[in-house]
């Protein structure tokens, strides 16, 4: 009933730039909080950036000042531009929605598929 379809992962040299975005689509009422979440080989997949629909923001510590989430309600798109990116922020970044209302009302949990970030020395 939604897909959220992520784009832009790729290789870069630490301290290059990259930007994911995520569009959702579907029987879409409104979406309320949509974030990132990465998870690193042998690694439990982490929080790295959310976004309330009013435009609030949460960062992880370890990203913050270098990553930089947005949205456009209208498009119910998502976006991470990650800037100054280190070796360390090498892993498969997933979108989500946690809550999404559909246009029947029912609420639904929607994921990516995920996308591949890989930085190099």
């Amino acid at each position: 009933q939604v897909q959220l379809v992520e784009s832009g992962g790729g290789l870069v040299q630490a301290g290059g730039s990259l930007s994911l975005s995520c569009a959702a689509s579907g029987s879409i009422f409104s979406i309320e909080d949509m974030g990132w979440y990465r998870q690193a080989p042998g690694k439990q997949r982490e929080l790295v950036a959310s976004i309330t629909s009013g435009g609030s923001t949460t960062y992880a510590d370890s990203v913050k000042g270098r990553f930089t989430i947005s949205r456009d309600n209208a498009k119910n798109t998502v976006y991470l531009q990650m800037n100054s990116l280190k070796l360390e922020d090498t892993a498969v970044y997933y979108c989500t929605a946690p809550r999404v209302i559909l246009t029947s009302r029912a609420t639904v949990v929607a994921w990516g598929q995920g996308t591949l970030v890989s930085v190099s020395s």
